[in-house]
């Protein structure tokens, strides 16, 4: 990857570690949904939705789609939807507690 692939990457992780902005996004795995809905199911005004809203559009995270007088959003490819899944899965699944072996005491056999 050149460095500006990796910027750009590292940009969207940084845009969804953010976790307003996660939250979101997990709401439109589901279905898209308005400002409203959005805001709404997640406790956040109107116009902090909008603001994350904004910023994941630009990293084309999510998408907006025009149904007559509203604005939905959902995400915005199957990338994204496959990424978000796996990492879910990834940290859903069963797994052997993380040892710290710097602070194990070395035992002789």
């Amino acid at each position: 990857m050149s460095p500006e692939q990796v910027a750009d990457v590292a940009e969207v992780f940084r845009l969804l570690g953010e976790p307003n902005r996660l939250r979101i996004v997990l709401a439109c795995l589901e279905a898209e949904s308005t400002v409203g809905e959005i805001g709404g199911a997640l406790g956040l005004s109107q116009s902090l939705t909008s603001h994350h809203l904004r910023l994941l559009r630009t990293a084309r995270i999510l998408r907006a789609v025009r149904h007559g007088r509203h604005v939905a959003y959902g995400i915005d490819d199957d990338h994204v939807r496959d990424v978000l899944g796996s990492m879910v899965a990834h940290l859903t699944e069963p797994h052997e507690p993380v040892r710290n072996q710097d602070h194990e005491e070395e035992t002789d056999p």
